[in-house]
């Protein structure tokens, strides 16, 4: 049975170090699975002669030295497997890491959860068998067999909308400093947006609920506009959102009649937009200049544009 057939026929719900297991007979390579912030998730247990292998099979994530590697020798390969669908090789053979000489060229391909956020990395080392074509299409139905198995899993859903929050949190609080290191997790940050980027911020303090306003809120966001990237910071709910447009229209971005902000007395400043979410910072303060420009001013209007 040639290996597309035999990844078809893999069973579901059986797990992702069944499917890491099964697919290493398949393959005959070793395979790892792990997230967008480099840490393991499944490995199919080989010990192979390779630095970077060990360091996460062993350690369970990247060290700052090997993401500074991959930043400085496969950037360009990295950034178009965050902006593809399918998988990419990356040329390791004849690369040298920090004076060892590397021997296994990688494949790689991304997979997501139900809100078709990027949630984890497969990687595939040619350590046994040589990759061909036959190769390449079969691992990307192996990528496709991981999102299946854990697209409704409700961790998956948590890790991807932790991942955003994380990343926002990071860029309002400046931490990002090395762009270039942060290159794979930023492009992630712009899956499904438009050309142009807008940051909200919601004030949720005169709502009467009696638990948790933010986080409540947070998560009613998140299902109702799954395609926005949300965090908490600073008594807000942060929204990143983007659209076709360059003038802003409130209906576009949440709904036309905002009942969700009505009913629950919610309000909102709203930035102008930006294309470069290393700019969010300051795109952020201007949200909030016009949410506390708004509110003290306000009549009935609920969301305030820049």
């Amino acid at each position: 049975m040639d290996k597309l057939k035999q990844i078809k026929s893999l069973e579901s719900g059986k797990g992702i170090q069944y499917l890491v297991d099964a697919a290493r007979e398949i393959f005959h390579n070793p395979i790892l699975i792990h997230d967008t912030n480099y840490c393991l998730l499944a490995h199919s247990g080989d010990t192979i002669d390779d630095p970077i292998w060990n360091e996460m099979t062993l350690a369970g994530e990247y060290s700052l030295k090997t993401k500074q590697f991959f930043a400085q020798t496969h950037i360009n390969t990295i950034e178009n497997l965050a902006n593809t669908d399918k998988s990419v090789i990356l040329k390791n053979s004849q690369t040298q890491y920090y004076g060892i000489q590397l021997k296994y060229d990688r494949m790689a391909g991304y997979a997501y959860n139900r809100e078709d956020i990027k949630v984890a990395v497969i990687v595939m080392y040619e350590n046994e068998a040589p990759f061909d074509a036959e190769s390449q299409t079969a691992f990307e139905l192996f990528t496709e067999k991981i999102t299946n198995e854990i697209r409704d899993n409700e961790g998956f859903i948590k890790r991807g909308r932790a991942f955003h929050a994380e990343m926002i949190t990071k860029l309002l609080d400046g931490v990002i400093r090395d762009f270039l290191l942060f290159t794979p997790q930023i492009q992630v940050m712009y899956d499904g947006f438009d050309d142009y980027l807008y940051v909200a911020v919601v004030d949720a303090t005169q709502s009467n609920i009696k638990q948790n306003k933010l986080e409540h809120f947070n998560n009613l966001l998140a299902s109702k506009h799954p395609s926005y990237k949300y965090a908490i910071y600073s008594d807000y709910i942060v929204v990143v959102m983007s659209s076709a447009y360059k003038e802003f229209r409130k209906e576009m971005l949440f709904d036309k009649r905002l009942d969700l902000f009505t009913q629950n007395n919610l309000f909102a400043g709203v930035s102008g937009c930006f294309e470069n979410l290393h700019e969010l910072r300051k795109h952020y303060n201007v949200a909030v200049s016009a949410l506390k420009k708004g509110i003290e001013k306000n009549g009935d209007q609920r969301v305030f544009p820049s």
